[in-house]
């Protein structure tokens, strides 16, 4: 028993030993790890010092850490950064979806802001701002050669508050001012509208107002079509969708599933890693579902294509999309500033990362590129067509009623109206064939 005991005490006073003698080389590498830090800190002191003794010309020390942290943030992917007590700000107007300014919608074209389109109902629309206007100076001060985001920033402003814009408008010969008083605008989510018997859902981001807008858009639309019966499905247009707020698009994505994971996410620790469900309910009654992607289509717009892909909810349609599979979080800082962080990869149901490949579309579709009107506008005839009911003294159908052929020919209408859609939206007018398609075949009893 003395002799056991002995062997299990050696046994023990080895162990410790040998812990100790493996921990302390650990230790010691993390000193060393801990003092090179403190290093390098001390190296980022004596720069910034220098830079703000020797550099040419006076500069502003909070402007030189800011962009020292921002660096640091950058240096890891491309959607990390800092976010500046302004930026700040103006990431949570976007993502609330209202923000004090004009109501237009712009680009950029030959160094000055084209309207793209007045939105309905804001004050440049009832100021007389026209699509196709250039604007050139906002309060005097000229917009050439200012990058669009900081021409747009000189357009927003408290609400209530007035600006002068300068445009230069087709038809007119002289530039002349307008009068505007800046008020809370409130972006516009969720297009709608009715295509034949299809519901088209045009999302265009995603903040907190996407899915209860959405859900308005179907009640309206469904009510418009005289009830779900009357709809043969409905395409959700994600193309250009930059994406945006992670629990909107498991909203969006909510609405159309019964069951079943919607995403999943893993950070670094896989003890931090998180799996969101749907919950019973579809808003679209189990109608068929075709998603239009392109790549534009990034972020939360690859979470709801990949959802209802994977789920076999819906036929996806389009190109590759962008391929941003990654989640960032926003942590306030002091001094109202902030950081976004990547803090995490998301899987779709099926376990893949869309991270640097994107969504595949079921069927790929490109979208043509626009003719020319002059190689449209060519000089060749094109032959007329000419049918049985055209030749003098054709006989009449006797084997339908009045009603019956007023409703063919009403089907034909929208059957036509929906062909001349493909030389607007070739993508869309695809989309709504495979929905007809699929309604054609009935119900998988």
């Amino acid at each position: 028993m003395k002799k056991f005991l002995m062997v299990a005490l050696g046994g023990t006073v080895a162990g410790v030993v040998a812990t100790t003698q493996i921990a302390a080389p650990l230790l010691a590498q993390e000193a060393a790890k801990t003092e090179n830090v403190y290093e390098q800190l001390d190296l980022f002191g004596d720069i910034f010092e220098r830079i703000r003794a020797q550099y040419v010309e006076e500069v502003d020390s909070s402007d030189l850490i800011e962009a020292a942290i921002n660096g640091m943030l950058t240096s890891l992917d491309p959607h990390s950064s800092y976010l500046s007590p302004k930026d700040a700000l103006k990431m949570r107007e976007q993502t609330r979806g209202e923000f004090g300014g004009l109501g237009i919608e712009v680009t950029q074209e030959d160094g000055f802001v084209k309207v793209v389109s007045p939105i309905d109902g804001t004050p440049a629309d009832e100021a007389g701002v026209e699509a196709g206007d250039f604007i050139t100076h906002v309060d005097g001060e000229s917009l050439l050669g200012l990058a669009l985001d900081d021409a747009v920033e000189l357009m927003r402003g408290p609400v209530g508050s007035e600006i002068v814009i300068t445009v230069v408008r087709e038809g007119e010969q002289e530039p002349f001012d307008v009068s505007i008083v800046r008020d809370t605008i409130e972006l516009t989510v969720v297009r709608s509208r009715i295509e034949g018997d299809t519901v088209v859902l045009r999302l265009s981001t995603f903040n907190e107002q996407t899915y209860p807008k959405m859900k308005e858009a179907i009640e309206e639309q469904v009510e418009k079509a005289g009830g779900i019966e009357n709809v043969n499905g409905f395409v959700i247009d994600l193309r250009n969708n930059p994406g945006g707020l992670l629990n909107q698009a498991i909203a969006v994505s909510d609405a159309f599933l019964e069951e079943g994971e919607i995403v999943s996410t893993r950070g670094r620790d896989a003890d931090d890693g998180d799996r969101v469900n749907a919950t019973p309910g579809d808003l679209s009654m189990g109608k068929p579902l075709v998603v239009l992607i392109n790549g534009g289509s990034a972020s939360a717009s690859e979470i709801v294509a990949g959802a209802l892909q994977d789920h076999r909810r819906a036929v996806v349609i389009g190109t590759k999309s962008f391929g941003k599979g990654s989640v960032q979080t926003v942590m306030p800082l002091r001094g109202d500033g902030a950081m976004r962080l990547t803090t995490a990869r998301y899987y779709t149901p099926s376990g893949r990362s869309i991270q640097a490949l994107g969504v595949s579309p079921d069927i790929i579709v490109a979208q043509p590129p626009i003719r020319p009107e002059s190689e449209e506008e060519e000089d060749t005839p094109r032959r007329l067509l000419r049918s049985e009911a055209d030749l003098r003294g054709s006989l009449n159908n006797d084997s339908l009623t009045e009603d019956q052929i007023k409703q063919i020919e009403e089907d034909r209408a929208k059957a036509e109206k929906s062909a001349e859609l493909r030389d607007e939206d070739y993508q869309l007018a695809y989309a709504i064939d495979i929905l007809k398609g699929l309604s054609a075949l009935g119900p998988n009893d």
